[in-house]
């Protein structure tokens, strides 16, 4: 793998090309700089930049942790005990003796009342923007009628809620009283809400009847009416009467929040490890996690993230599209956390096209714009230009699977050289990233620039040794405050066998990664869909950054059948098309295009032309059911329709796994 230091100038990088570089005043600049500042004057500890900084945070994880809580100066209503009472995992125990609340921390500001807290965009109605007065006196009023409404610590608030400022408000309110907050987005079909909501038994329910997807109105009043049937806990339903959709039995939660002459201003405080949210897996091959996140954990480590990593601060506004079910909602939210303006999106990302969220972005003076890989791949295919746009975006975030090349030299040549591309990987496990960039690290074409601060992640072969320069498992050494406070109504035996199995005591993710000598990486999919071809493994990212790239192939799908013999097994590689090729032809450009810039060992056994290519809600292709499938497993045990962003996407895999089997 090339890591040459000569920064590439052409729309076509190498991976490992240098495509932003730090600038010269970083460390009085950046927030991160800051940091570094203070732990010198204040600490008298002094490091000389990111590689320094990072080995200290995790030599010395107590001290970092601690420094981070001071540096940005939680709020503590209790006595600090030990910062971490052993270094174990599972069953680390932070700050023991502290009493924090999230939504307290959330709601200090950025130092004027006046100041945009919220900014709500739709395409449902009228923009709906929150300076951070009027954000506290909503929590204040949502969290009487919370109260009112019998909710108290411990007990579980549900939104089934489009990404909106009432969802922000309604998350605040739960976590002030020391509720538990949970939330699906509003396309999630009945049964996937039923499978998540109903292991946290909510009694309380906040739904919007409706909403807009683009020029599309979608109505959801039956998708309630089945949820509710199948939640027994609930007691109250509370509409936040998005537009003008209603849903007609349920409680005005607007003239709930008008009617109170009593807000609720102060928040609760809780234990460090107090639940605060529960997130869910995707659930597409079974019922879905239910990973509990306590309050410490998550103001710690989205304060250490943002800050340190993001570089967002107060003056800074945050735009990031994604649902209510997703772990990056929680991330925009802890915006707020460190004073900046977050930016709720809700309706059709590439509606009326895709700049609509380029659009928004100038419109709101978005400094830091999430893009996903599958977003900026799809304006470069689509040949947006993004020249004459006053934009005020100086970092562009980017997760959920590996971004080509091609894919970095876009946004540098679309929004020059001085904005920093912050590609990272890590996951709802921990609510953060865990590999990503930071102002301190230069950017590489297709790579991710180093390791997390106070994240001990490194790669293992199979026998649990570090390995360097070839791919390994992802594993993490030293407990980290957001890890999960548990699995909801597990006894910690599936905690422990999702994450601890394999190499007891130490963290093993489920992801596929390289890291080069210097701490940056590449992380090739997830460990239980890499492609074991012959004993080499072989990652899913690194195929689909070449078959992707050819003309009218649009999209595509990677899994290897292994030979119980212990022979090279099956590739098989699934491809869909702007336009029916014949199958020769389509062979022939595929094995081409992957023998040329791969290897031998990449071409693939079988090139097969599909309608669509099965991805969860949350746009991740969907390797391993399509291999049991292929393997002889009914869909039905393996995926669950309301799991995936188009059921009908499975169908030609089932057929297919079929003819293979008459065939033989």
């Amino acid at each position: 793998m090339s890591t040459s230091e000569t920064t590439s100038t052409t729309t076509g990088p190498d991976t490992g090309d240098v495509v932003w570089r730090p600038p010269a005043d970083v460390l009085d600049t950046s927030r991160v700089g800051a940091f570094l500042h203070w732990l010198r004057d204040e600490r008298g500890i002094a490091l000389a930049g990111h590689d320094e900084l990072w080995q200290w945070s995790v030599d010395e994880l107590e001290q970092f942790w601690a420094a981070v809580w001071d540096f940005f100066d939680v709020t503590d209503h209790g006595t600090r005990g030990a910062v971490l009472e052993q270094r174990v995992m599972p069953g680390a125990k932070w700050f023991t003796g502290s009493l924090v609340n999230y939504a307290e921390q959330a709601l200090k500001g950025c130092g004027d009342d006046q100041a945009p807290a919220v900014l709500g965009r739709s395409q449902t109605r009228e923009d709906v923007d929150l300076s951070w007065e009027q954000l506290r006196d909503q929590v204040g009023r949502a969290r009487r009628v919370l109260r009112d409404h019998g909710v108290g610590p411990g007990d579980r608030v549900a939104g089934y809620l489009p990404n909106t400022p009432e969802a922000v408000v309604a998350f605040l309110a739960a976590a002030g009283l020391g509720a538990i907050w949970t939330s699906c987005a509003i396309e999630f079909g009945p049964r996937s809400v039923i499978d998540r909501f109903g292991q946290v038994e909510p009694t309380i329910l906040l739904v919007a009847g409706g909403y807009n997807y683009g020029d599309k109105r979608v109505d959801r009043s039956a998708q309630i009416t089945a949820i509710r049937a199948e939640l027994p806990s609930v007691t109250t339903v509370l509409d936040i009467e998005y537009g003008d959709w209603r849903v007609g039995d349920a409680a005005s939660w607007p003239d709930e929040l008008a009617a109170v002459t009593d807000p609720i201003h102060a928040a609760t405080p809780v234990p460090f490890d107090h639940p605060l949210v529960v997130l869910f897996s995707s659930g597409t091959t079974g019922k879905p996690k239910a990973i509990v996140h306590g309050h410490g954990g998550i103001v710690l480590e989205h304060l250490k993230n943002h800050a340190l990593s993001w570089d967002l601060g107060s003056g800074d506004v945050m735009l990031w599209y994604s649902t209510t079910a997703w772990m990056m909602w929680n991330a925009l939210v802890s915006g707020l956390l460190v004073g900046a303006t977050v930016v709720t999106l809700d309706g059709n990302p590439a509606h009326p096209d895709l700049t609509w969220q380029w659009d928004l972005a100038e419109r709101t003076g978005a400094t830091l714009m999430g893009a996903s890989p599958g977003f900026i791949m799809a304006c470069r295919s689509a040949g947006i230009d993004l020249s004459g746009r006053d934009l005020r975006v100086r970092v562009v975030g980017s997760a959920g699977s590996p971004l080509p090349p091609e894919g970095y030299g876009w946004i540098r040549d679309q929004l020059g050289d001085h904005v920093q591309l912050n590609v990272g990987s890590g996951g709802t496990d921990v609510c953060s990233g865990l590999v990503q960039n930071n102002p301190l690290l230069p950017v590489r074409a297709g790579m991710i620039s180093g390791r997390g601060l106070g994240v001990d992640v490194h790669a293992f072969d199979s026998e649990g040794r570090e390995i360097i320069g070839e791919p390994g498992e992802l594993v993490i050494l030293s407990p980290m405050p957001s890890m999960p406070v548990g699995f909801w109504g597990d006894d910690g035996s599936r905690l422990r066998a999702t994450y601890f199995d394999t190499y007891p005591g130490v963290w093993r993710h489920g992801d596929w990664i390289v890291f080069e000598p210097d701490g940056s990486c590449v992380v090739t999919g997830r460990s239980d869909s890499t492609l074991n071809r012959g004993g080499v493994r072989l990652g899913t990212a690194e195929f689909y950054r070449v078959v992707e790239e050819l003309p009218d192939i649009s999209d595509s799908l990677v899994v290897h059948l292994e030979d119980p013999a212990g022979g090279n097994g099956e590739l098989i590689l699934f491809v869909t098309t702007a336009q029916p090729l014949p199958a020769d032809e389509l062979r022939a450009r595929v094995s081409g295009a992957l023998r040329s810039a791969l290897s031998p060992r990449h071409v693939p056994d079988a090139v097969v032309e599909v309608a669509s290519i099965p991805r969860n809600l949350t746009g991740k292709k969907l390797e391993v059911p399509v291999k049991r499938i292929l393997q002889g497993a009914a869909a039905s045990d393996v995926v669950s329709p309301d799991a995936l962003a188009d059921p009908a996407s499975i169908d030609a895999f089932v057929a297919y796994a079929a003819a293979r089997t008459q065939e033989s």
